[in-house]
């Protein structure tokens, strides 16, 4: 299939292009070639292309950020979705978007399905949130994923956040009170690709199998690492004040994944083990 891929440069978007150009036509398309907040350059991108299927992996996704550039947050977000999902309709296209398990607020005690009750608790979630009810009002053929935590080789991210910090200091405060489902973009792409075969539709919950605090997941980086010199010290969410707040538990089931691809993720433990042998960041010292 012919795919236009919009921020193919992003840390998921360069393992999307990476997944789905082996067997799809893929045409790459970033912020220096597009502008989404921008109706008329949305259509004429996809006028110009004729693709079968848009993938947005574009994002404004400084989540502290978004609470004091409010209005920008919700052009790329959201205003863009609107943009995109409009086109596509018009065009019979069929759009792939991702969310966040920001839209959720944090106060379940199961992992969140993809129809339970939504309630952002900042901005950056505000935003997501209502780039999904875009796409589900204008869209008239989509899949829309929502995934956490996300690390890859491309960009910043919390595994390589933690192995930069290791070269400078020997103790580490990492809040012990938000728990969630660590997900590599490689093992996401993937997933993408399986969801397109089966020609997907609606909401799906994708992340890697299992979940942790990020206290956990700092002490079993550095572990696998192999960096044993550098004290990782559990904190609560007071402790580190910032802009946004973050929900306490972002666990999503990836049931309805499974169910239709007969597929499950690996552990988030053994993604961790492929992330690093992959891109070496791991080998600091």
């Amino acid at each position: 299939m012919k795919i236009l891929l919009l921020g193919h440069n992003g840390m998921l978007g360069s393992d999307l292009l990476q997944e789905l150009g082996e067997k799809h036509d893929v045409v790459p398309m970033d912020v220096n070639e597009i502008d989404i907040t921008s109706a008329q350059e949305c259509k004429k991108a996809i006028a110009e292309n004729v693709p079968e299927i848009v993938i947005n992996a574009t994002g404004y996704t400084n989540v502290d950020a978004c609470e004091s550039s409010r209005e920008e947050c919700f052009a790329v977000n959201s205003e863009a979705l609107k943009n995109l999902a409009m086109v596509c309709g018009d065009y019979s296209i069929k759009i792939i978007h991702f969310s966040t398990d920001y839209v959720f607020d944090g106060m379940a005690i199961a992992p969140y399905k993809e129809d339970d009750n939504c309630n952002p608790l900042n901005v950056y979630g505000a935003s997501k949130l209502a780039g999904e009810r875009y796409l589900q009002e204008l869209a008239k053929n989509y899949l829309l994923i929502r995934t956490a935590w996300l690390y890859g080789a491309k960009g910043k991210n919390f595994v390589r956040t933690i192995l930069e910090k290791s070269k400078t200091v020997k103790r580490l405060e990492v809040v012990d009170d938000q728990v969630g489902s660590p997900t590599y973009t490689i093992d996401l792409a993937a997933a993408v690709s399986l969801l397109i075969d089966c020609n997907a539709t609606g909401i799906f919950h994708i992340t890697n199998r299992g979940f942790c605090s990020w206290y956990q997941f700092a002490v079993r980086i550095l572990q696998e690492a192999g960096i044993a010199d550098v004290e990782v010290a559990a904190i609560k969410s007071d402790k580190l004040p910032r802009p946004a707040r973050r929900p306490a538990y972002s666990v999503m089931s990836s049931k309805k994944f499974t169910d239709l691809t007969g597929k499950i993720l690996k552990p988030w433990q053994l993604a961790l083990q492929d992330y690093l042998k992959r891109t070496n960041v791991g080998k600091i010292r």
